[in-house]
């Protein structure tokens, strides 16, 4: 087993992966800057092993953990905006999955500023720690987002519209109901799916599901499903659902037919035509009509201490 492995994500692309046996980068695409990217990947994942190991003999002690195997993760973040221009780098460090640390550089403030800060930093300490994240791991971060960017930016930046189906199935256990909306089909992944009674949204400890899970063919789903008790279908409570997606121009919204006399159970594929909402959005969203494009990197050292 390695003691430190890292794994660079674009989007939800694996693009590259080192670890400590073999220490060194193997690619997953025939990137022209291949021998370029490598040694990069070589140089910075040296000094996160060197540096998170240090770190965990520390924290073992700091923290008074007892001996044994102690994981220590960080992941690393860097992102270019809609015009292209290098947005932040973020880093975040847990051990034993316990404790956070943040650290945050912006090059257009030309500020560094480290959250929850596990260890005290002197002056000097600091002033190093800026020096590295300003000379070495943001450009070399921005630099490898734009180069898997350039080969894999028709697969991250690809809009693919979901297909809703509706389903209907009465509960022979309770004399109740219960209804599901499945989203399926979609890309990207990020998708926002919210059920209704008389125009409140469900609360979610009445909800199942919701989890975005992966399709075969690269693309996701999610359902919510909700019970309906017997005395709530008496009631007539109207109920639907509205979905949001980066490949809807607006909010789709779907009714369910809780009153349907047939006794078992139905679904129904919702089919619908909509123009495309022209922003490209990867990974994580829009704020206020910014783009964003992101690369990530998963560091996790095991040690036995």
């Amino acid at each position: 087993m390695a003691f430190f492995s890292a794994v660079v994500m674009l989007d939800d692309l694996q693009v590259m992966y080192y670890d400590s046996i073999t220490r060194r980068a193997r690619s997953y695409d025939d990137s022209k800057h291949y021998d370029e990217e490598k040694s990069d990947a070589g140089v910075i994942f040296r000094d996160m092993y060197n540096d998170m190991k240090g770190r965990a003999f520390y924290l073992k002690e700091h923290l008074n953990f007892t001996d044994g195997v102690h994981v220590h993760q960080r992941l690393a973040g860097c992102e270019l905006l809609n015009d292209d221009k290098p947005g932040p780098l973020q880093t975040w460090d847990a051990f034993d999955q316990k404790n956070k640390e943040e650290f945050i550089f912006n090059e257009e403030k030309n500020h560094f500023q480290i959250e929850l800060p596990w260890i005290l930093w002197d002056n000097l300490q600091f002033a190093h720690m800026k020096f590295l994240y300003k000379n070495v791991y943001h450009p070399v971060c921005i630099k490898v987002l734009q180069s898997y960017l350039q080969v894999k930016k028709n697969n991250v930046m690809r809009k693919v519209k979901p297909r809703v189906r509706l389903m209907r199935k009465m509960l022979s256990d309770s004399e109740g109901l219960q209804i599901s909306c499945l989203a399926t089909g979609f890309y990207p992944r990020h998708i926002n799916l919210t059920l209704f009674r008389d125009g409140q949204p469900v609360e979610d400890n009445q909800i199942t599901g919701g989890e975005i899970l992966p399709n075969g063919d690269g693309t996701y789903q999610m359902r919510k499903s909700l019970v309906i008790s017997e005395e709530e279908l008496r009631e007539e409570h109207e109920y639907n659902s509205t979905m949001k997606h980066l490949s809807l121009d607006n909010k789709l919204d779907f009714t369910f037919d809780v009153a349907e006399s047939d006794p078992g159970s139905f679904s129904q594929f919702v089919v619908f035509s909509v123009l495309v909402f022209m922003c490209v959005v990867v990974f994580i969203s829009s704020y206020g009509g910014r783009d964003e494009l992101l690369v990530n990197v998963l560091f996790s050292s095991v040690y036995y201490i």
